[in-house]
């Protein structure tokens, strides 16, 4: 057996010691300038195998900033050696690992060699190479190149992993959401262009395009000029928003989440400390409190909770004053325009329906700024972090933390990108139980569920009830993963690593554009999706409508009344003779009858709204939801949210408009739902058990089957509300047995 391998490592990592001792050549030791631009070759035999190992320049990294990583990363990607030793500092593992974590990303057949180990060991630091192997998916070796000690256990497992002859495995590191979106924008353009396809992976062309490698730019340009002038238009974009967010470059970012990567390797177990010889850096210092196993889980409860107490305590002056705004809105249209469909479809479709999803935009933005400050800050991966611990209990990874958060963990994310999220998992099992998952979230969309109904039952308390509802979200979610994992996704955890950014300062014109760019897209949602949905189930509540004989009854009542001598004479429903037991015999004449002819056109609204097809829909599904406290109206809303769950709160508002007639002026809906016998304190908490938790919308429904199944997809969807269903009909009837509501 023939093999080529190379030597790869950093300076003064001991390589050239390595190579003369494994070869027997005796060539000068050191790093002067010039010594290894050139590579060398050196000949061995082992066990039987002829091996021809070259000594690459010495280099930090693999981005061509030098001649020497100029020669080293060509011979990589031009001669592709069956196996690349990367030689690491055991005392200076940190930074070695740096040009580890890019001969990942490239893809080479890798074999550690953990060199110095003595020196380590003299400065109190032992490495746990067995734990480091199994983190990196590499074999690690521990090695005195001095000595020659671990040089044969070297070579055996060189000859290994030579022997699988698997091809090149790119490792997909995360460089945080901006720059993984930017980066798979780049790799789709790349890999449809072919770019350099036969020298690099496509995600390393693309990183290598974000840290603005001269020899790929070129090179590039050279090989494809029209699809290297879009790549380098998309770079440009994300090097502008970068800067304007967070101050820095794509480059500082991506070394930043590379030595998260890195530390996150290291925490694991790698590294211990026989006595205590190294400085602690100020994000070290920040974690020992922060990701402690007692303390840091507290502080996590603690954060979260301040951040739904600023949520609530800041937005609720500018939501009351946005509901105010539409109401008023809604009586002005009303003068103005005669009755009608066109009327009814502008104040119940659009303005009672979009306007009650807009009403909450003040709290989805202070939220939305409060992720912000804990995403821009690094906490957010350290939240990860100190999960992984409570992941592994339920059957999932500490990589799928990221997916759940995203989702809307600490709430205001979405499905989407947090089913997306998931293909950084390797085990496939592992990534079916997060993706099914994460949907369970409370993500923006649900947030204006939640605020209405928890504003309307739970007003005193509001943060303390959305910190408790995200926990809920938390807890149901994971034991569906256990669930999943116990059954139809049965296998053996793999090893966790999370990347750990240093911590940063915010900065504000950061925060605001992040802000913004989310707040928008949920203001662009409101004016398009949910306006057109708005719309459409607006027509569903209002077609058919009535026959000519019952608007005639109806009318008949009226004209009876009008005529009668005694308006008190006139109740003509059950709800009727309610209100009209509450008028005061001493009130004015006029009063009294224009609350009872109220209280006919009353009727005649909810007789339309029940008759129409969605009403009818509603009420069918009646005999089943009343288990769980849910009415026809309410149907309607739950049905609509398969589409879309912000539909949910712009249904309802349409709904409880067109089936409510008031001489007052226009109310905003949570009051509705307070006086509404159907509603009370139980029903609220069993309808958001169910919003939480069935069937996720379309859209996530969509992207789950791209990134499974559809056999999943609909898995999903039956799984989620069946469940769902069941938890609310427990709490219902639960609630209701200790007379609760």
């Amino acid at each position: 057996m023939q093999l080529r391998m190379a030597l790869a490592g950093n300076p003064n990592a001991g390589k050239t010691t390595l190579f003369n001792q494994l070869t027997g050549a005796r060539q000068h030791v050191g790093n002067y300038p010039g010594i290894t631009v050139e590579y060398k070759e050196g000949f061995l035999r082992h066990a039987g195998t002829a091996i021809t190992l070259v000594d690459l320049p010495g280099t930090y990294s693999m981005t061509a900033y030098s001649a020497e990583e100029l020669v080293a990363r060509d011979y990589l990607v031009n001669e592709r050696p069956q196996v690349v030793i990367n030689i690491v500092d055991a005392s200076n593992l940190e930074r070695n690992l740096y040009l580890t974590c890019q001969l990942l990303e490239l893809g080479v057949p890798l074999v550690i060699a953990l060199n110095m180990v003595d020196v380590a060991k003299s400065r109190g630091i032992e490495i746990k190479a067995d734990i480091l192997a199994t983190l990196l998916r590499v074999p690690v070796v521990p090695i005195i190149a001095r000595s020659g000690f671990g040089t044969k256990e070297l070579l055996e497992a060189c000859i290994a992993t030579a022997r699988e002859e698997s091809t090149w495995d790119p490792r997909d590191l995360s460089y945080g959401e901006d720059l993984d979106t930017t980066i798979n924008e780049l790799v789709a353009l790349i890999g449809t262009a072919g770019l350099m396809s036969d020298l690099y992976p496509p995600r390393y062309t693309a990183i290598k395009y974000l840290e603005n490698d001269d020899q790929i730019l070129v090179k590039g340009r050279q090989s494809d000029p029209d699809t290297a002038k879009k790549l380098e238009g998309i770079v440009s974009l994300s090097t502008e928003h970068c800067q304007r967010t967070l101050d820095v470059y794509p480059e500082a970012i991506i070394a930043d989440h590379r030595y998260g990567y890195i530390k996150s390797i290291l925490r694991q177990g790698v590294v211990s400390h026989a006595f205590d010889t190294d400085r602690l850096y100020t994000s070290d210092k920040i974690d020992k409190v922060l990701t402690n196993r007692l303390v840091g889980p507290l502080v996590m409860l603690l954060i979260l909770f301040t951040l739904y107490s600023f949520t609530f305590t800041w937005s609720e002056a500018p939501v009351a004053w946005l509901e105010a705004l539409f109401a008023r809105l809604s009586d002005l249209i009303d003068g103005l325009l005669p009755d009608g469909l066109f009327k009814s479809m502008l104040i119940s479709g659009v303005i009672d329906g979009v306007g009650g999803v807009l009403g909450f935009v003040p709290l989805i933005m202070f939220m939305f700024f409060g992720i912000a400050v804990l995403e821009d800050s690094g906490y957010l991966a350290r939240v990860a972090f100190m999960m992984d611990r409570v992941f592994r209990i339920f059957g999932l990874h500490g990589s799928s933390v990221m997916p759940f958060i995203v989702s809307g963990g600490i709430a205001g994310g979405c499905a989407v990108p947090g089913v997306m999220a998931t293909r950084t998992l390797r085990s496939p099992k592992e990534r079916m139980a997060t993706l099914l998952t994460v949907p369970f979230m409370n993500c923006g969309a649900k947030l204006p569920v939640l605020a209405l109904l928890i504003g309307a039952f739970f007003s005193d308390n509001k943060a303390r009830y959305m910190f408790l509802f995200t926990m809920l979200a938390w807890v149901v979610a994971l034991l569906a993963a256990k669930l999943l994992r116990s059954t139809v996704l049965r296998g053996a955890p793999t090893p966790f690593v999370m990347e750990l950014p240093p911590y940063r300062f915010p900065t504000l014109r950061g925060l605001f554009i992040h802000t913004w760019e989310r707040t928008y897209q949920y203001i662009k949602k409101a004016g398009t999706v949910i306006l057109g949905i708005s719309v459409l189930l607006w027509a569903l509540m209002t077609f058919p409508g009535l026959s000519v004989e019952e608007q005639a009854v109806f009318q008949g009542q009226r004209e009876q009344l009008l005529n009668a001598s005694q308006p008190a004479a006139a109740p003509v429903t059950v709800e009727g003779e309610r209100k009209a037991a509450e008028v005061d015999p001493e009130e004015d004449m006029d009063a009294s009858l224009g609350l009872r002819l109220a209280v006919i056109d009353n009727a005649e609204q909810e007789a339309a709204l029940r008759n129409s097809l969605a009403g009818r829909f509603g009420t069918a599904l009646e005999s089943v939801s009343r288990l769980a406290g849910f009415d026809w109206r309410t149907n309607i809303a739950l049905v609509g949210g398969f589409a879309a769950k912000e539909v949910i709160v712009s249904t309802l508002g349409t709904a409880y408009s067109m089936g409510e007639v008031s001489l007052e002026e226009a109310e905003p809906l949570t009051r509705r739902l307070q006086k509404d016998p159907n509603w009370n304190r139980v029903v609220a908490v069993a309808a958001l058990v169910f919003i939480m938790f069935y069937a996720p919308c379309f859209v996530t429904v969509v992207c789950i089957a791209r990134e499974s199944s559809w056999k999943w997809a609909f898995f999903s969807m039956t799984f989620n509300t069946f469940m769902a269903f069941a938890m609310a009909v427990g709490v219902y009837q639960v609630g209701m047995f200790f007379n609760l509501g």
